[in-house]
């Protein structure tokens, strides 16, 4: 198995990592695009839709990823778009973590497999206005939300029911502990601390994220990361909630030795929309 995860890890790499540095950001634009239509695909079969449904749901979102891709949203209207994830993302996972699973199979079947499709859709227009902005500001984005992934697991695996007696959410992700979220939040703030320093030291393409918000207030950085890190354990948890209603362990086998698309972006769904709905904010003036 874990010859199986390092194979398609590599081949993962081999993919993203030149799209990534690729001059035209179009490049970029198509993989993201293609990973999300295979979410979308995921989506639609964990709630509910047939095998011909979830191939259009894929097929509908790379090309409307396209569609987006060549409209080339003007900011305000990219501002909406993220200031409606922000909504969606903390009013409506919040909600929804709380409710548990029954609080989601009760929503119309119709109504969940929307909202995912817009989600994935917002997603991907976040990511690829993230690498529009610099492959430096991409990456601390997305470098965030693996701080936080592996913050949380090797904290939660030593010092797991050491402080907290309950876990973080018993009924969605059991093997998830308090003391896992709190460490994942610390690692955030010292990525940002970290990444501020080699912006400065270093000539890079683009500030970081960490940099746009401490360039506001050293508060309104702490804030925000903290913010971040745990939207970032969120999407973990509300990915893990629909997989549980669905009775699935893995939103799919895409991935060999990974499961699906969605169990490697889960986190990073709210993470990019709401990095950059922060990043617009922090122009703004105090």
């Amino acid at each position: 198995m874990l010859r199986l995860r390092v194979l398609t890890a590599i081949a993962l790499l081999a993919v993203l990592v030149p799209a990534v540095f690729y001059p035209a950001v179009v490049a970029f634009a198509s993989v993201a695009g293609l990973l999300m239509a295979c979410g979308a695909w995921e989506w639609f079969r964990l709630n509910g839709a047939g095998r011909f449904q979830s191939v259009i749901a894929g097929a509908g979102c790379a090309v409307t990823c396209g569609v987006l891709w060549g409209l080339h949203p003007p900011a305000f209207v990219l501002q909406w778009v993220w200031s409606a994830s922000a909504v969606i993302w903390v009013a409506g996972g919040v909600a929804l973590i709380r409710a548990g699973v029954p609080a989601w199979t009760a929503l119309d079947q119709n109504f969940r497999q929307l909202t995912g499709f817009a989600v994935l859709c917002a997603a991907w227009l976040a990511v690829v206005s993230a690498r529009i902005q610099g492959v430096n500001f991409l990456f601390s984005v997305l470098a965030l939300v693996w701080v936080a992934d592996i913050g949380a697991y090797f904290v939660g695996r030593s010092l797991g029911g050491r402080f907290f007696k309950q876990k973080l959410a018993p009924d969605i992700s059991p093997g998830k502990t308090r003391e896992g979220a709190v460490g994942g939040i610390v690692g955030v703030l010292l990525l940002a601390v970290l990444w501020i320093h080699v912006d400065r030291s270093w000539v890079l393409d683009s500030p970081s994220i960490y940099t746009i918000l401490a360039a506001k207030h050293w508060v309104f950085l702490v804030l925000a990361a903290l913010f971040l890190g745990v939207m970032s354990i969120s999407g973990d948890l509300l990915e893990s909630l629909v997989k549980r209603a669905a009775g699935a362990k893995d939103s799919s086998q895409l991935l060999p030795g990974h499961g699906g698309v969605l169990d490697r972006v889960d986190a990073l769904l709210p993470v990019v929309p709401l990095a950059m709905f922060l990043q617009s904010f922090s122009s703004l003036p105090l």
